[in-house]
C-alpha cells in the first residue's frame, strides 16, 4: 500500500537527533540515533518495549523512492501509531574528505499496513547506496513518543532513470535545440597513437568501449552502454566541422550515411551541462537488432529518425540527407564496432580544447534548464 509521500523530510543543520518532519502524513517529532541515544528534551518516553522491526526487506526501487517493509512480534502492536526511519548515503572510501558529509535524513509516518512506499528526490539520488533502519513508535496522549529499540541497518541502490524521467529529460531538451543545420559526416577526435594501436591491434576497426560516467548521475547508459563516440556539429559560417577539438589532433571522419541511415534506430541518452552556459545532448545510433539496439530498446526513449529536434536522417530526391541542431552540442554513440576503412584519418589543423573535455564530467545539480525533479 502506498502511503502520502515522504516528502518533506528536512536534513537537520544540527543534529540527527533534531530531525522535524510536518505534513498531513508527518507529525513534528525529535528522534533518537540509531544507538537510542536521546536528548534530554527529545519528548520520547521509556514505557512498556514496543516490537523491533525485523528482517527488513527493499523492494519497488526506482531513482527516487522505494518500498519498504518488515517483520515484528505482534505483543503491542496495536499500540504502534508511528515509524522512524533512518535513512542514510552509505560513505564512500574514495569520498572527498575536504567535503561535508550528507546529514542523515530521518522520515516520520503514520503507522499503516506495510509495504509502504518512501519517496523523495531531494533526500534520494539515483545510483546512490544508502542504509537504512527502523523503529517503531507509539504517540502518547500528552505528545511523548514510547520507541522501539533500531531494526538491523539494511542496505540497498537506488535505479537509473527511467524511460519516464528520460522523456523529461528529453522535452526539456527539446526546448533548447535550436534551428536544424545540414551535415554530411560523423567525426571523432583522438591521439595519433589511439588510430595507430587501432591498427596495430584490432584489426583496424574501432571497438565499442564502456560509456564513462559523464553527464546525469541517473544515466542508464553510463558506465553500462558500450560504444564508439562521434561529433557532428558544423560551423556555422562554413558548414564544416570545426578544426578545433578536446580530444586529440587527429580526426577519423565517416560519411553520415555509413553510420545513419534506415538500418539504424536512434535514441535520446542524456541532456546535461558542466556548469556552463552551453548544453549537451547524449544520443545512440544503434544497427537494427544489434546488441546495442536490444540495450537501447528496454531503457531509452526511441527517436523517429526523420523528425526530432536533434538528429535526422531524411530521403530527399532519392538521396540521404542529413541535419543536427544547432544550439546544443550533440554527443553521437554508435554501438558497433567501424571499419577505419569506411573513412579517413587526418590531423586537424585547430587546436585541442581540453577544457572542452566531458571526459567523466560532471552535471551541475543546480542548472534549471537540464534537470528534473528527480535525483540528479
Amino acid at each position: 500500500m502506498e502511503v502520502p509521500r515522504l516528502d518533506h523530510a528536512l536534513n537537520s543543520p544540527t543534529s540527527p537527533c533534531e530531525e522535524v518532519i510536518k505534513n498531513l502524513s508527518l507529525e513534528a517529532i525529535q528522534l533518537c540515533d540509531r544507538d537510542g541515544n536521546k536528548s534530554q528534551d527529545s519528548g520520547i518516553a521509556e514505557m512498556e518495549e514496543l516490537p523491533v522491526p525485523r528482517n527488513i526487506k527493499i523492494s519497488n526501487i526506482t531513482c527516487d523512492s522505494f518500498k519498504i517493509s518488515w517483520e515484528m512480534d505482534s505483543k503491542s502492536k496495536d499500540r504502534i501509531t508511528h515509524y522512524f526511519i533512518d535513512l542514510n548515503k552509505k560513505e564512500n572510501k574514495n569520498s572527498n574528505k575536504f567535503k561535508h558529509k550528507d546529514v542523515p535524513t530521518k522520515l516520520v509516518a503514520k503507522a499503516v499496513p506495510l509495504p509502504m512506499t518512501v519517496r523523495g528526490h531531494w533526500f534520494l539520488s539515483p545510483r546512490t547506496e544508502y542504509t537504512v533502519a527502523v523503529q517503531t513508535a507509539s504517540k502518547q496522549v500528552d505528545g511523548d513518543y514510547v520507541v522501539s529499540e533500531w531494526s538491523e541497518i539494511i542496505e540497498f541502490c537506488t535505479a537509473d532513470y527511467s524511460k519516464v524521467h528520460l522523456t523529461q529529460l528529453l522535452e526539456k531538451a527539446e526546448v533548447i535545440a535550436g534551428r536544424m543545420l545540414k551535415f554530411s559526416v560523423f567525426y571523432r577526435n583522438q591521439h595519433k597513437e589511439y588510430f595507430d594501436y587501432i591498427r596495430e591491434h584490432h584489426g583496424n576497426a574501432m571497438q565499442p568501449s564502456v560509456k564513462d560516467n559523464s553527464g546525469s548521475h541517473g544515466s542508464p547508459i553510463s558506465g553500462k552502454l558500450e560504444g564508439i563516440f562521434f561529433s557532428c556539429s558544423t560551423e556555422f559560417n562554413t558548414g564544416k566541422p570545426p578544426q578545433d577539438s578536446p580530444y586529440g589532433r587527429y580526426r577519423f571522419e565517416i560519411a553520415a550515411e555509413k553510420l545513419f541511415n534506415p538500418n539504424t534506430n536512434l535514441y535520446f541518452g542524456d541532456f546535461y551541462c558542466m556548469y556552463t552556459a552551453y548544453h549537451y545532448v547524449i544520443l545512440v545510433i544503434a544497427p537494427v537488432g544489434s546488441p546495442g539496439d536490444e540495450f537501447c530498446k528496454q531503457r531509452l526513449p526511441q527517436l523517429n529518425s526523420q523528425d526530432n529536434k536533434f538528429l535526422t536522417c531524411r530521403e530527399e530526391d532519392g538521396m540521404l540527407v542529413y541535419h543536427h541542431a544547432q544550439d546544443v552540442i550533440l554527443e553521437v554513440i554508435y554501438t558497433d564496432p567501424v571499419g577505419l576503412s569506411l573513412g579517413t584519418v587526418a590531423e586537424i589543423t585547430g587546436h585541442q580544447l581540453m577544457s572542452l573535455s566531458t571526459a567523466n564530467a560532471k552535471k551541475d545539480p543546480s542548472c534549471k534548464t537540464c534537470n528534473i525533479s528527480v535525483g540528479r
